[in-house]
């Protein structure tokens, strides 16, 4: 009786396991079709119901759940932070050009490092280099079991969970995939899926952002996956990692295989069946089924971007090509990669430092449109200067409208002879910063008068000076309600005395209503004042001041920084608060004790013996004392000492954050200075380093990656 029971009690389990496995699969089915080759074969409501029983039997049998289930896609429990895990291959960086011709240049090279063994010609991938965030897929035994960020190259953050909410990425390959499959490419969010974010974003009342490369990163980046779940992102397959059981011949081959598997990219031409010209005249047709159909992964497979080109010339080609046709494409890129097709020419090549000999970015020069100067406005910013904006007739350049851009400075102004009124050339400076570039017909009549920048402060009506060698003119007075506003967003920001939740909205409101006229006021400020402002209850109003409150536990290096005195940044602060002992002995400094400080040059020194001998700073240290603030040399943090005495500069991506970092290099006695100089010992450089990284390549100095570093600390025992 009791071997009746239990085959009954484990008939209907079995049987509830096998409609479990059975609805992975069907619901993986239905995604497949749906996201990556838009033939749904069910209604939305159908497919609900499918999610919906699956969802119950996981509730009920939680150690039924799998990896790949597609529970998995709406996101988990917060993380308290990211993992870091090392790459089993290296994730490099492109070498970059910005110019077509360099496209010879790089063949050139490929065709001296390969020498007598070169071919004929060359065969060469080309494809669109994304502008998104680079991510190594891992799939053990078909199923996808890790995702990691590029990081520093070597090591990665694991970012699965995220990962895999992207619906358009499979959790699970074909059974012939091999047992270990790694697989690069790029997380982006389509352009018109970014605007739609962009608008939600605004009606939650959250901040905007500023392109989709950043709303990619930033959603990734977050610990919640639930809230890269509600964000439509996408990923594109372009490289291989370490991939056991299987080989290819070619670079093309591979991204085929790829997208049969069911993993997006952007589809390869086959040249077998296409006469010249008939992949410019299909991609022709397909923009318009852009406009029709809209961005799908079904349509961007159609369309077959990627392609072989034949020699240097063919690939040149193809980058006018797809530059000419950049603006109707529906993601953003920045230029196109080109590759040796052969996997057996690639390995032949190998490498160079960061960077593979077979591969090159030829980038695309900033993207440039025309439109008209309405009006030169003048913003006064925390030190008094007063920088020209120009309010622009509002315009699209690189898929963003851009309707304001910095002028700088009045020199900058009088360089490029803009005038109101003038229609003028506009671009993105690395596909980012409106800047204007010239007046688009200098030569025409009846144009308006020169711009002169106010001898007055458009804030508070003082008079305002521009010191002798220096190209920005500046608002003396320390009161005026725009240097005030400014000075106490720099004040509580992150990396001064870190005030959470006192926005620049809330700051405004504070000295409008004439709660504070300056940063060490907050200490000061009631619950009852706060309450009194639009839009503030109880609950929020408690948060501000209970932030308030922790910010007095703070030391004298953040103190310094917080007040805002010309040239002095985070750097020269911790100097200067290691080489005083408390804010009496930094407030009493002398010329001449400024001086022999190391990070303090002349020009520092001056300007912080005008701040010193004025009453503002004076006065603000000492009631920030009364408020309660902590204004003492912290102790030095407990380490080795293993970095005494060397400078270092940071710059690129890197898998910690950057205040962790310069923290922990300062706890082992280092120093971490702004930007490179002879002085400079070591530059730790990150992924995407830029011209620091040139400048200390010049200059001989040594460059470190991540991993370099952490055996530079290990090495390096007192």
């Amino acid at each position: 009786m009791s071997s009746s029971k239990s085959a009954r009690a484990s008939g209907p389990s079995s049987e509830l396991r096998a409609r479990y496995d059975e609805l992975v699969r069907e619901i993986q089915r239905h995604d497949h079709l749906y996201h990556a080759l838009d033939q749904p074969e069910i209604s939305d409501h159908n497919y609900d119901l499918l999610v919906e029983e699956l969802l119950k039997i996981e509730a009920a049998h939680p150690d039924w759940v799998r990896a790949d289930s597609p529970s998995q896609r709406v996101g988990s429990q917060p993380l308290e932070a990211f993992t870091k895990v090392a790459h089993r291959r290296p994730m490099l960086s492109l070498q970059n050009s910005y110019s077509v011709e360099d496209i010879d240049e790089f063949d050139a090279r490929v065709r001296k490092q390969l020498g007598s063994d070169a071919p004929e010609v060359i065969e060469y991938f080309c494809e669109p280099k994304f502008d998104g965030l680079a991510m190594e897929l891992i799939y053990e035994q078909g199923v996808l079991t890790r995702a990691l960020t590029r990081g520093d190259g070597a090591v990665g953050e694991d970012v699965t969970a995220n990962i895999r909410t992207i619906r358009s990425v499979p959790l699970r390959l074909p059974a012939e995939a091999p047992p270990l499959f790694e697989v690069r490419g790029e997380v982006i969010l389509l352009k018109d899926d970014f605007r739609r974010l962009n608008e939600q974003q605004e009606a939650d009342g959250e901040a905007t952002f500023a392109n989709p490369r950043n709303a990619a990163a930033g959603s990734i980046r977050q610990l919640d996956s639930r809230i890269a779940a509600s964000r439509p992102l996408r990923m594109f397959i372009y490289a291989p990692g370490v991939i056991e059981g299987r080989s290819f011949a070619s670079q093309a081959e591979f991204e085929k295989q790829c997208l049969a598997w069911g993993l997006p990219g952007v589809g390869v031409s086959d040249e077998s069946t296409e006469g010249a010209g008939a992949f410019e005249t299909r991609l022709q047709v397909n923009k318009l089924w852009a406009d029709s159909l809209g961005p799908s992964s079904k349509f961007l497979q159609r369309l077959r971007l990627a392609r072989t080109a034949r020699g240097p010339a063919e690939a040149r080609a193809y980058y006018e090509f797809i530059q000419s046709i950049r603006e109707s494409l529906p993601f953003d890129i920045d230029g196109v990669v080109i590759k040796v097709n052969s996997w057996r020419t690639q390995d032949e090549l190998g490498f160079v430092a960061r960077s593979p000999r077979w591969a090159t970015a030829a980038k695309f020069p900033p993207q440039q449109a025309e439109t008209t100067l309405r009006e030169i406005a003048v913003q006064v910013g925390r030190t008094g200067a007063l920088t020209p904006v120009a309010i622009l007739e509002p315009a699209r350049v690189g898929g963003v409208t851009v309707s304001h851009a910095t002028l700088h400075n009045q020199d900058e102004i009088d360089r490029k002879d803009l005038r109101v009124g003038d229609r003028v050339i506009i671009q993105r400076a690395g596909d980012v910063i409106p800047e204007v570039v010239r007046v688009a017909n200098p030569d025409d009549q009846g144009r308006g008068p020169k711009f002169r920048l106010p001898t007055h402060c458009p804030s508070c009506g003082n008079s305002v000076e521009r010191p002798e060698g220096e190209a920005v003119a500046r608002c003396v007075n320390p009161l005026c309600p725009a240097i005030v506003k400014e000075s106490i967003k720099h004040f509580v920001s992150r990396r001064a005395m870190n005030i959470e939740g006192l926005g620049d909205k809330l700051i405004e409101a504070l000295v409008d209503e004439k709660l504070i006229a300056r940063p060490s006021d907050l200490y000061f400020l009631k619950l009852e004042q706060v309450l009194n402002l639009e839009r503030q209850g109880e609950k929020s109003a408690q948060k501000l001041i209970d932030a308030i409150d922790r910010s007095r536990d703070s030391d004298l290096a953040r103190v310094i920084y917080a007040l805002g005195i010309r040239f002095v940044g985070e750097t020269t602060a911790k100097s200067l608060a290691l080489a005083f002992g408390d804010h009496e002995e930094f407030l009493a400094a002398t010329s001449e004790q400024l001086s022999a400080i190391p990070d303090v040059g002349e020009k520092v020194a001056q300007s912080l013996i005008q701040a010193l001998q004025g009453d503002y700073v004076q006065n603000e240290v000492r009631r920030l004392q009364e408020g309660g603030v902590r204004l003492a040399k912290r102790k030095q943090a407990t380490g080795l000492g293993r970095l005494k005495g060397v400078k270092f500069v940071i710059t690129g991506t890197l898998p910690e954050p950057r205040d962790q970092i310069k923290a922990l290099i300062e706890s082992e006695g280092g120093l971490v200075q702004g930007s490179v100089s002879k002085k400079t010992d070591i530059l730790l450089a990150g992924e995407e380093a830029g011209s620091k990284l040139a400048k200390a390549e010049e200059l001989g100095i040594r460059v470190v990656d991540w991993a370099e570093f952490q055996s530079l600390l290990s090495e390096r025992k007192a």
